[in-house]
């Protein structure tokens, strides 16, 4: 399990680094090279894909940082784990749960994510 904690550590530190060049380090040690992501307002293929899906969300939400609640949960390829946007200090303006697959070489193959709230219109 703590090999599956450290992944979606790194999921989470892509999400959140800035840093053009460190975030590709990040997706290409995260995610296959045909990796996916997907969810109700985004999508993302490859790790091109996937990198510019991220710097698209951080430029709508500049200074937000993503943060992992609850603990992952994981059994045979399947990982499922929930988690939060928001400014440092203060409450979430968006909040969902994730479910991935994880390859044989232990990154992520695919994550299909699920908004349980997301920002009031304006934000």
């Amino acid at each position: 399990m703590s090999q599956i904690n450290h992944l979606v550590d790194r999921y989470f530190a892509a999400w959140n680094e800035t840093d053009a060049e460190q975030r590709r380090k990040l997706i290409a040690q995260t995610w296959t090279s045909d990796a996916r992501y997907l969810d109700p307002l985004i999508a993302g293929e490859g790790h091109a894909g996937i990198d510019a899906m991220i710097a698209g969300v951080q430029q709508q939400f500049a200074g937000y940082q993503f943060r992992h609640i609850h603990a992952v949960d994981a059994h045979h390829d399947c990982i499922r784990f929930s988690w939060e946007l928001g400014l440092a200090g203060q409450a979430a303006v968006a909040a969902g749960t994730d479910f991935g697959i994880v390859s044989a070489d232990g990154r992520l193959q695919q994550i299909t994510g699920f908004l349980d709230h997301t920002p009031a219109a304006g934000s």
